[in-house]
């Protein structure tokens, strides 16, 4: 085992998808307990099927992928927002909806273009060759950002995530600061759309909280555990696909999916 880690060390492209992979890893899982707690996990699968159909009208026009994608999908996770809180369209139609359009655009667009190849491939099922060093630079800078701005406001997006009604009450401005969580989901999954592709991206979301939610009860154990079980799973989500020679992205989802497994059985177990 030592020796397969070291190989796989030794190549340039597979420490770049670890450094991305991680720091995304950590965004989502953070960002992750947040959503799931809200009901509003679903987010993450709805976002990144806008950003495959952003990357396809990119790809289409010769354009960088991630300078194109990340304003649309933000702007997609505004409009989400607005449509679940002010109009009859709730929650999970909300996302169907965007979803499902972003989709049949992102398809219309590849077939009349580029037809589906490989780059296609990797943009729904990811791949760690898919990320240049120019991806590298600007996923980790934006990473960081996220990271900072939700240590940032880790208070005020506990109150938000907890109770909305009384966060209004002591006068927290509840609307910005869901705007801020959709924005940071937003650049979390076009950065990790790469690694993970646009099918899979939302179970780095989903997964960690999930498994957590097991085995804590407090929202910073939660937290803190969720973030240390995503780093890890990612981790070992690479290393199996690298001796199993199976895709990146879904051999890290089985790995969270095992995880997942472990931490119900061990929440089961009785507490003193």
């Amino acid at each position: 085992m030592l020796e397969l880690i070291g190989e796989l060390f030794s190549y340039s492209f597979i420490l770049r998808a670890l450094l991305v992979g991680m720091l995304v890893a950590l965004c989502s899982a953070l960002l992750g307990v947040s959503l799931v707690l809200k009901r509003y996990s679903m987010i993450g699968d709805g976002l990144s099927h806008v950003g495959f159909g952003a990357l396809s009208v990119a790809m289409a026009m010769n354009l960088a992928p991630l300078q194109v994608s990340i304003p649309v999908v933000v702007a997609a996770a505004f409009l989400l927002l607005r449509i679940s809180e002010n109009s009859k369209i709730k929650g999970d139609a909300a996302i169907a909806l965007i979803a499902s359009s972003s989709i049949a655009i992102g398809v219309i667009v590849t077939s009349l273009t580029s037809g589906m190849n490989a780059d296609v491939y990797n943009f729904l099922f990811g791949s760690i060759l898919a990320m240049s060093q120019g991806d590298v630079f600007l996923s980790i800078i934006l990473s960081i950002i996220v990271l900072l701005l939700f240590l940032f406001f880790y208070h005020k997006i506990f109150a938000v995530t907890f109770d909305e009604n009384f966060a209004k009450a002591t006068g927290t401005k509840v609307g910005i600061y869901n705007m801020m969580i959709a924005l940071l989901t937003a650049v979390t999954i076009v950065v990790g759309m790469r690694i993970m592709g646009a099918l899979l991206i939302s179970s780095l979301i989903i997964f960690p909280a999930l498994s957590s939610m097991r085995m804590f009860r407090s929202f910073r154990g939660v937290i803190i555990f969720s973030a240390l079980l995503s780093i890890v799973c990612f981790f070992w989500g690479i290393v199996a696909s690298y001796a199993f020679d199976t895709p990146a992205g879904a051999s890290i989802v089985i790995v969270n999916l095992m995880a997942f497994g472990i931490s119900s059985v061990i929440g089961l177990i009785p507490r003193s």
